[in-house]
């Protein structure tokens, strides 16, 4: 979520952070899809309150990843409240279940009080007016829940923020039983894929024949050119963050978040309904992504192991990955429908938190 501030800054920021779900653009299309959908009913009303003058939710929809920087712009003094009010934000975004698993549940293996389940049930709550000192240990305001839900339904529906991938000692995944089996000895985690190598030259060798070339971009979304040396690999988390998105706008022929929400919309997806009470959907957006977890993990193969040492010092263990050779295609797949998917539940919470 965030403001239309520095957005070239925001971009080339989302595309080096690996702990970005989406990246911007992502977020974007989330949030310009539930723009679209609450259009002349309570919902908008009620968002529009919510919101100050000339913000949107497509607007609106990286702010809980530019609070953790300055690559949107400095820092707003509504977003060093937040962060000072909440040290853990960071781990709002994600929760780690073994990808193998059929569910979540909570105080399963890779759950968390702080993960992004536990969150939007909190901001849920907020906006429903039903919230209690218990249920919002945050002191979240109705304000920062929205801007949480927001963001949130974006990245629980990034398959790799919810389905987790642990590696064994020998090489390959395993299935943690118990949060003290993840013990950097027998298991390791892979710190939702981050730690999971592309190499970065065959994956482009093997989008260009697969994936159309992008159109060039204009105005506020063209970008200078990078004269950076490419890192010669990629994170697996990175891969889905932000290049699937990419693929995603450039298979449907669109070249902004906005033309996507439009085509979107426009060609009348089959999105699930969520039902029960709304404080219980952001399980079954997890339970779901969980489930489409499994297909972002089928066939890639687990190569070599080798160390690498954090700027604090901190040295860590990283695989390669080998992927099929035409894993962009339905990669981009995946993203295009979890995109979709995340536009049309944001907006149908909103709609069931405000009918």
């Amino acid at each position: 979520m965030k403001k239309l501030v520095c957005i070239l800054a925001l971009g080339a920021a989302f595309a080096a952070n690996n702990a970005l779900a989406w990246g911007n653009d992502g977020h974007r299309i989330v949030g310009a899809i539930a723009d679209r959908l609450i259009q002349g009913s309570n919902a908008e009303k009620q968002v529009a309150a919510l919101l100050q003058q000339g913000e949107s939710l497509a607007g609106v929809a990286s702010w809980a990843d530019c609070v953790k920087g300055t690559y949107c712009g400095p820092q707003t003094p509504e977003m060093v409240a937040y962060t000072t009010a909440n040290p853990k934000h960071s781990e709002y975004h994600y929760t780690d279940v073994p990808f193998q698993l059929p569910a979540y549940h909570d105080h399963g293996v890779g759950t968390a009080e702080e993960d992004v389940v536990q969150t939007l049930k909190q901001a849920i709550l907020v906006l429903q007016g039903k919230d209690t000192a218990a249920t919002n240990p945050h002191r979240f305001s109705k304000r920062q829940a929205l801007l949480l839900l927001t963001h949130l339904a974006g990245d629980i529906h990034q398959p790799l923020h919810v389905g987790a991938a642990f590696v064994g000692k020998d090489g390959g995944f395993v299935v943690p039983h118990k949060q003290s089996d993840i013990d950097s000895l027998a298991v390791f985690d892979s710190r939702g894929g981050n730690n999971l190598l592309l190499d970065d030259a065959t994956l482009l060798a093997n989008s260009e024949k697969l994936i159309p070339p992008a159109a060039p971009k204009e105005g506020a979304d063209a970008k200078p050119a990078n004269g950076a040396a490419k890192a010669p690999t990629k994170p697996l988390h990175s891969y889905w963050d932000t290049t699937v998105v990419d693929y995603a706008m450039r298979r449907v022929g669109t070249r902004t978040p906005e033309q996507f929400a439009h085509w979107a919309i426009a060609s009348k997806p089959a999105v699930a309904v969520n039902s029960g009470d709304p404080v219980t959907w952001p399980y079954q957006w997890a339970d779901d992504a969980l489930a489409v977890s499994k297909l972002s993990y089928a066939d890639v193969k687990v190569g070599v192991s080798s160390k690498q040492t954090s700027r604090s010092g901190e040295s860590y263990t990283v695989w390669s990955l080998a992927v099929p050779d035409n894993y962009p295609v339905p990669s981009s797949a995946i993203a295009r429908e979890q995109l979709i998917k995340g536009g049309y539940h944001l907006a149908a919470v909103l709609q069931a938190i405000w009918p």
